[in-house]
C-alpha cells in the first residue's frame, strides 16, 4: 500500500539564534507568508542569548521553541522535536550537521527528511564547521544557496547538488513613514545638503568594519558633505568603537547599534554601503533596492548578481579602503548619478519577492512529505 500523504506536512525549521543576522531576517520575512493552512510549522532555535526577533515572530503568531531550555541538553531537544517532524529545514551549517546526524539516529518510521540553506560562504566558516558540513551535506534530501557565489566556495565535489535559489524581501511591506527621513535625519544632525551613506552589518569579522571605516575616513577628507550611519551589534563592537575614535570619525560617524527601525533610517539616507570580506546574498541590499538607495559595496557573495556596476551601484575590491573611498566620493559627489542609480535600484527591488522563495521551497516540503 502506497503512503499516504499527511493532511498538513510537518516541517521544522531551525536555526542557531534568533538575533538581527541576515538568515534570521529571511526567516522572518518567509514566515510572514508562509502557508500555514497547507502546513504545520515550528521555529527551534539553540543560542539563549540571540532572541531580539522572538517578539516579531510571535506578533505573527509564532511561537519559537529554544532547545536545551531548563537546563535539558539541546541535542536530546532536537532528537525528540525532530522525531515529531516530516521535514526539518535548517538554516546553520552546524546545527545542519547535527541534524543530519540525529535524523540517521531516528527509526525509519520516524525519521524526517532534511533539507538545508547555505546562507553564507563556506570559506566564511571556522574549518571544523566547514569539515564536518562539507562531510554530512550527502545526507540531505535537498539543499539551497542564496546565491552562485556561496555555491562556487563549496567543496568542487559537493556544488552539483546545490540549487540556488535567490531569497528576498516583502515587496509589499506597509510604506514608509513619510515624515521619517527628516525626523531621523534630525536625530542624526544630518545638514541640508549632506549626503548619508548608511550600512546595515552585524559587528563580525566577515563585515570588514575596519575596512568600511578607513574608507569612511578617506571619503570624508575629499567630500566633506558625507556622513555615515551603522545598524549593527555583535562582539566586535568594542574593537569598532575603538578604531572609530583612533580615526577622529566623530559625529561623522554613527554607530547606532542595534535598531528596528531600518526601513526608517534607509528613507533617511542617500546611498548603501558594505565594506564586507564574506558575504552570501544581504537582505539589507535588496531592502536598499526597495528603497532607492544606490549600493557602493564590495565584490563578494551575491552582490555582483545583484549590484549591477554603474547601474544600481559601484563594486569595489574587498579590503581595498581606497578603492571603497573613492566610490563613496564619486556617489556622494554627484547628485544626478544618485538619482539614476536610485531609479535603477528601486525597479531591480521587484525581483525579489520572498514569496516566490517560500513557494519553491514549500513545493520540495510537499513532495518530500508524501
Amino acid at each position: 500500500m502506497a503512503p499516504t500523504i499527511p493532511a498538513r506536512p510537518r516541517v521544522l525549521w531551525l536555526i542557531k539564534g534568533l538575533g538581527p543576522g541576515g538568515a534570521e531576517q529571511l526567516l522572518l520575512l518567509a514566515a510572514k507568508v508562509a502557508d500555514r493552512e497547507r502546513f504545520t510549522y515550528r521555529l527551534a532555535y539553540v543560542r539563549p542569548d540571540k532572541t531580539h526577533l522572538i517578539p516579531e515572530f510571535e506578533a505573527l503568531g509564532w511561537q519559537p521553541e529554544r532547545l536545551g531550555e531548563g537546563g535539558r541538553g539541546w541535542p536530546a531537544d532536537l532528537r525528540r522535536i525532530m522525531a515529531g517532524a516530516d521535514v526539518v529545514h535548517v538554516h546553520s551549517p552546524a546545527l545542519a550537521s547535527a541534524a543530519r546526524l540525529v535524523a540517521r539516529s531516528l527509526p525509519p518510521s520516524h525519521r524526517p527528511a532534511v533539507v538545508v540553506t547555505e546562507h553564507n560562504e563556506w570559506s566564511s566558516h571556522r574549518l571544523p564547521t566547514r569539515l564536518l558540513n562539507g562531510l554530512t551535506t550527502p545526507l540531505d534530501a535537498h539543499h539551497w544557496a542564496v546565491s552562485d557565489q556561496v555555491r562556487d566556495t563549496m567543496w568542487p565535489s559537493r556544488q552539483a547538488g546545490y540549487e540556488v535559489l535567490i531569497h528576498g524581501i516583502d515587496t509589499e511591506a506597509v510604506p514608509v513613514d513619510p515624515d521619517a527621513r527628516s525626523r531621523l535625519r534630525a536625530e542624526l544632525g544630518i545638514a541640508e545638503g549632506e549626503v548619508l551613506a548608511l550600512t546595515v552589518a552585524n559587528l563580525r569579522r566577515n563585515k570588514d568594519y575596519p575596512n568600511l571605516l578607513r574608507a569612511a575616513h578617506r571619503a570624508v577628507a575629499v567630500e566633506p558633505r558625507l556622513r555615515f550611519a551603522a545598524v549593527g551589534q555583535g562582539p566586535l563592537a568594542d574593537e569598532v568603537r575603538s578604531l572609530k575614535a583612533e580615526l577622529g570619525l566623530g559625529e561623522r560617524f554613527h554607530l547606532l547599534g542595534y535598531r528596528r527601525d531600518v526601513h526608517e533610517l534607509m528613507a533617511a539616507a542617500d546611498l548603501f554601503t558594505l565594506g564586507s570580506a564574506h558575504e552570501g546574498l544581504p537582505v539589507a541590499v535588496m531592502e536598499a533596492f526597495a528603497a532607492g538607495l544606490p549600493v557602493v559595496a564590495t565584490n563578494v557573495g551575491g552582490l555582483p548578481h545583484q549590484v549591477r556596476e554603474g547601474v544600481e551601484g559601484l563594486l569595489v575590491p574587498p579590503g581595498d579602503a581606497d578603492a571603497l573611498a573613492s566610490a563613496l566620493v564619486r556617489v556622494a559627489g554627484d547628485d544626478a548619478l544618485r538619482l539614476r542609480m536610485a531609479e535603477a535600484a528601486r525597479a531591480r527591488a521587484a525581483d525579489y519577492d520572498i514569496r516566490a522563495a517560500v513557494a519553491v521551497q514549500e513545493e520540495v516540503y510537499a513532495e518530500l512529505a508524501r
